[in-house]
């Protein structure tokens, strides 16, 4: 689940007077009088089964989805495979957010609210995000699911963005900062020609689904340029979209859609920073 990108801008000014949108139900990082949480053996071992209570989840989803299903159909699903897995749903009750599912549809880009109403059909590109609170700590994946058969255009999408967010993956290691990470994002996503959000971005995870700090994905001065360190854990989540990075929220005051109604993609994982580089620990391969 993704978090606001000027909550931790450089600018007092943004922090102290939040803008309309940060006054809605989005949510927000929690700020560490300690700075960033670097995780202990016992923590990461804690945080590897909620992480694989996540991929083991959406690995699921990916198998029974089909036209005719409901986002709500989606979502109860998840949370009764949480529950019976030992954990609770990381966003349900999340500042108020209705689901254990963000199930977001073509252009909605994030937090679209599942429901029992709302179809999938054929053709849809289908963002599903969740979270499993587990013994203390969340896991946090998302992946983007091809309902059906869909145009060639929204397949290089959907590459684009899981391609995005591995080129952002291969870049985490201790010694080497967030802008690293964000700029192999940026130049993948240029390469294809699409754009990527910059209103939403990543977050540290851990005993609080979204900590310090903030990961971005385009390369800027505004945020701070963390230098990550081992036991680092990071929601690495690149939103793609195939026309304007601009976005609005919709008056349920969750669901995010792009500005000129094209198509988005994203793609997550939760992501160890190792000493010689990473352990994704929400990967589905394997389960």
């Amino acid at each position: 689940m993704n978090i606001l990108t000027n909550f931790f801008s450089s600018s007092s000014k943004t922090q102290n007077k939040p803008n309309k949108q940060q006054q809605t139900g989005l949510p927000r990082p929690k700020k560490s009088r300690r700075g960033i949480p670097i995780k202990s053996a016992e923590e990461i071992a804690i945080m590897r089964q909620s992480a694989r209570i996540v991929a083991t989840v959406l690995k699921e989803i990916e198998a029974i989805v089909k036209p005719g299903m409901t986002t709500g159909d989606l979502d109860a699903y998840a949370e009764q495979r949480i529950r019976e897995m030992g954990a609770t749903p990381s966003f349900k009750g999340y500042y108020g957010f209705k689901g254990s599912i963000c199930a977001s549809i073509n252009q909605e880009v994030v937090h679209g609210i599942p429901n029992v109403k709302r179809m999938i059909r054929r053709g849809d590109v289908l963002k599903v995000d969740t979270g499993a609170y587990y013994k203390g700590y969340h896991g946090d994946s998302c992946l983007t699911i091809a309902v059906g058969k869909v145009l060639p255009k929204t397949n290089r999408l959907i590459k684009a963005a899981e391609e995005a967010l591995y080129a952002g993956i291969e870049q985490v290691k201790a010694g080497n900062y967030l802008l690293d990470i964000a700029g192999a994002i940026e130049d993948l996503v240029r390469k294809y020609g699409y754009s990527v959000v910059e209103d939403y971005t990543g977050h540290g995870v851990g005993q609080n689904l979204h900590e310090e700090p903030c990961v971005f994905n385009y390369r800027t001065r505004e945020l701070p340029n963390i230098k990550l360190k081992a036991g680092m854990t990071l929601a690495i989540e690149p939103i793609v979209n195939q026309g304007s990075k601009y976005t609005r929220t919709l008056r349920d005051r969750w669901t995010v859609v792009t500005v000129d109604n094209a198509l988005s993609a994203q793609f997550e994982h939760t992501v160890l920073v190792t000493e010689t580089g990473y352990e994704i620990l929400t990967d589905r391969t394997g389960i």
